[in-house]
């Protein structure tokens, strides 16, 4: 056991991005470990056998190995700019649904075997439905980011980074200057940082 929660986190991975942004505005004390998905530690595995990130051990030995359960576990001990008052479960649970369904069929369309435009299609029109709720505002809930905005956000990135070009003319305005203020945040650069992978010394 440790005295601080462990993160084993990925940097690419998008949960794992949503976990650590959450993390790190709490300021909650955490010992990260980054490791890498083809080379998943030990210690990591043996926590949560599902070999999947982020995986959060708490001191005590507990394990929440779901990103929106470490985001809201941070926050409830520490919500410095009150992301949890702008915390939208319904609209979160429809991305991580809908939305990364048809991501993941846009994105890898090989490992699918199918036609990734119906995709691509289906998830620009849940973004235009986003774009209702941006318009007059910067943020899903107004002037000020939260917990909604942080949970769908890499996900949206990642679906603008399949083909910057055809987002650039195709997604609602509101929707990219959304996105560019989040990726442009300090926060993000902090979470983004690249850090040397973690060795199991167990493992070793």
């Amino acid at each position: 056991m440790t005295d601080v929660p462990i993160l084993y986190s990925f940097r690419r991975c998008p949960y794992a991005m949503r976990a650590r942004m959450a993390v790190l505005v709490s300021g909650v004390d955490y010992t990260h470990r980054e490791v890498v998905l083809r080379d998943k530690p030990a210690a990591m595995l043996a926590a949560s056998p599902k070999g999947t990130v982020p995986v959060l051990v708490l001191a005590g030995g507990q394990v929440i190995d779901e990103s929106i359960d470490i985001m809201r576990w941070a926050l409830a001990r520490n919500d410095p700019e009150n992301w949890l008052a702008r915390d939208d479960a319904g609209l979160i649970a429809e991305f991580d649904g809908a939305f990364k369904y048809h991501l993941d069929r846009y994105k890898y369309p090989n490992r699918y075997d199918l036609d990734p435009l119906p995709h691509r299609a289906a998830g620009l029109a849940m973004l235009v439905q986003l774009a209702d709720r941006l318009t007059g505002q910067d943020f899903l809930h107004g002037k000020e980011r939260g917990l909604s905005d942080m949970a769908l956000f890499p996900f949206v990135r990642q679906f603008a980074a399949t083909d910057a070009d055809w987002f650039a003319e195709a997604a609602p305005p509101v929707v990219q200057a959304w996105l560019a203020r989040l990726a442009g945040s300090e926060l993000f650069e902090r979470a983004m940082i690249r850090l040397p992978q973690w060795i199991d010394p167990v493992g070793e």
